[in-house]
């Protein structure tokens, strides 16, 4: 079985900082990609941003996070990282991890959500 287990959410003032971790844990599979999506109430599930795992480690990210995020990755670690500066109050939203895997078939798979509220 494979699981996301994400962590480092938490109440934050505007512009400061956080960092959000996410492992896969579990055996047998090969990562393709990870990333962050995030929910705000009431709006839909958006992306935040995505590295590549197998090949380079290509990123992609939100115009509204481009030069205050930053993902990195720890192979040996299967952990994804995102590093949040500058934060602002429309950051606040439930953070899921997601992970382009394959254990038997490859899938999308998500983490719980770890909440992230940015206020003063």
């Amino acid at each position: 079985q494979v699981q996301l287990v994400e962590s480092g959410g938490g109440l934050v003032q505007p512009g400061g900082s956080l960092r959000l971790s996410c492992a896969a844990s579990g055996s047998g599979f090969t990562i393709y990609s990870m990333g962050w999506y995030r929910q705000a109430p009431g709006k839909q599930r958006e992306l935040v941003a995505t590295i590549t795992i197998t090949s380079g480690s290509s990123t992609n990210y939100a115009d509204s996070v481009k030069g205050r995020f930053t993902i990195s990755r720890d192979n040996a670690k299967n952990t994804v990282y995102l590093q949040m500066n500058s934060l602002k109050p429309e950051d606040t939203a439930v953070y899921y991890c997601w992970a382009d895997l394959k254990r038997f078939m490859r899938y999308d798979y998500w983490g719980q959500g770890t909440q992230v509220t940015v206020s003063s």
